[in-house]
């Protein structure tokens, strides 16, 4: 008889121990953990953006001036070939906001019609018309009924705003000084009031044909 040895069976077992599927598991648990909090801090500062827009956009509108009344031009000379020397108007706060501050520029020393360069003025009038752009006029305020004696424009006050000087040539100059050429019969204008917080409040006029001392300027 032939001696048969028996075939030797061999087992091929691949599998996963207890172990391992929890190391896997544990790696799912702390993916998913990480992009929950992920997601949720993403949400949070989206709404905390939200809400600062929204505080930002309430006091940008309660900071915003309003113009009352007529704007009225001054005179250097008068008639046909006249000029302006100072533009008047009054402001007061919109929406009975927040407290702006209307603490007037410094004068030039040199009377040139626009503010000193050292001045801190928070409140800044631009002026443009088709031949020039002027920044930082120099102006003057003039505080108009219920006042409590400060410079900050508060709720129920009216505040009239002059630019230039009431004496020209001196004092900080006024508009014939600050513009070149003048601005004479027929020129369309445009003043940019830009205060610390709040919209520009932009004010487009135009000079008549013909110059009186003082001039509505509907």
């Amino acid at each position: 008889m032939l001696n048969r040895r028996p075939k030797q069976i061999r087992w091929s077992e691949r599998g996963i121990t207890g172990l391992e599927t929890a190391i896997i598991l544990i790696a799912f648990v702390v993916i998913a953990a990480v992009f929950a909090y992920t997601v949720l801090s993403a949400g949070l500062f989206t709404t905390q953006k939200s809400q600062e827009s929204i505080y930002s956009g309430l006091k940008e509108t309660q900071s915003t001036l309003e113009l009352r009344g007529s704007v009225t031009a001054t005179a250097n000379i008068t008639g046909n070939n006249g000029n302006i020397k100072q533009i008047s108007f009054v402001v007061t706060n919109g929406l009975g906001g927040e407290p702006l501050d209307f603490t007037p520029p410094d004068k030039s020393t040199s009377n040139n019609g626009t503010a000193a360069s050292t001045s801190t003025n928070k409140v800044v009038i631009n002026y443009t018309d088709k031949y020039q752009k002027v920044n930082d006029l120099y102006w003057i305020l003039t505080p108009l009924g219920n006042d409590n004696g400060n410079n900050v424009l508060e709720q129920n006050e009216r505040f009239q705003i002059t630019i230039g000087s009431i004496n020209p040539g001196q004092d900080g100059g006024d508009l014939v000084d600050a513009l070149e050429p003048d601005l004479g019969i027929n020129t369309s204008f445009t003043l940019e009031i830009l205060t610390p917080a709040g919209a520009v409040l932009i004010i487009p006029r135009t000079i008549p044909g013909a110059i009186d001392s003082v001039i509505n300027l509907h």
